[in-house]
């Protein structure tokens, strides 16, 4: 595993020894990356036990331990200097699994970073501890299934379609999730089209009854709960009766997209960010 902290300014390598024998290491003894704390509700009547009524995911406290090797004093004390500038302001720590892939949560330093000034000529030890607002570590690449457009394959022929009519197309969306926890998709539809529909693999509906002219967009993200236009505007009150802002389970599963009076120029995108909540 390796970790980076980044800040607007600067990227810290914090697997910089082992790589380059200088720089940040990331040392045994690292807390905080394994499954989250819970805030459990139960709820406690007149009767034996107690019935469950939910949970929530509470921020992440993590411990970091780090060596911080100069090639010399001077070159130490720069080293500690961009470890204080990155901490100043809102940061990201990412971890690389053995894939390669990158997993990534903001975070703030709340604590640590004692030094002893004269530790040592070339290095010293210190731990910091840091705060993410969100449990999850979200991965840095979208994962996308484009249906339509120039650039894409045409409605009834990406989709496992059952054509209503020549301007009409309805069919199934193949989604990965390679999270261990639901992601929340974000669909942009670009018209023109009308009555955009999206179900879960659950079933839950969520359908839009406006319309679209040539080349406009909508932009409905699940996970905020939100319906705009390419430029902004809300279109959340054309929604129809009880929508549902549904997420993508783990693994492979399969939701259902519509869009009807399309053309060959019509297309959705459809993306997602997996989620992790365990660091290995």
């Amino acid at each position: 595993m390796k970790l980076e902290l980044a800040s607007a300014s600067d990227r810290l390598d914090l697997n910089g020894y082992e790589k380059d024998g200088l720089g940040f290491q990331a040392l045994a003894g690292i807390t905080g990356l394994g499954l989250p704390k819970l805030s459990v509700q139960w709820l406690e009547g007149a009767g034996d036990g107690a019935a469950y009524r939910g949970r929530r995911v509470l921020p992440r406290d993590m411990d970091i331990p780090l060596d911080i090797v100069g090639r010399d004093r001077v070159h130490l004390a720069e080293l500690v200097n961009r470890l204080a500038r990155a901490l100043a302001a809102e940061c990201t720590l990412t971890y690389i699994d053995a894939e390669g892939m990158r997993w990534s949560a903001p975070v703030q330093w709340t604590g640590g970073g004692d030094i002893d000034p004269g530790a040592g000529e070339r290095d010293i030890q210190t731990v910091i501890t840091l705060r993410a607002p969100s449990p999850y570590f979200l991965a840095e690449s979208a994962q996308t299934v484009t249906i339509g457009g120039g650039t894409a394959p045409a409605f009834l022929s990406s989709l496992s379609s059952m054509p209503l009519a020549s301007s009409q197309a309805i069919g199934d969306v193949q989604l990965s999730n390679d999270g261990d926890v639901p992601a929340f998709p974000v669909w942009e539809v670009t018209g023109p089209g009308d009555n955009f529909k999206a179900v879960s693999p659950a079933g839950k509906i969520l359908h839009w009854t406006g319309s679209l002219a040539a080349g406009e967009r909508l932009i409905v993200d699940m996970g905020a709960a939100t319906v705009r236009s390419g430029t902004g505007m809300n279109k959340y009150t054309l929604l129809a009766t009880a929508p549902h802002f549904w997420s993508i389970p783990p693994g492979s599963s399969t939701a259902t997209a519509s869009l009807l009076n399309i053309t060959a120029d019509s297309r959705i995108v459809c993306s997602w960010r997996p989620r992790k909540w365990v660091v290995i």
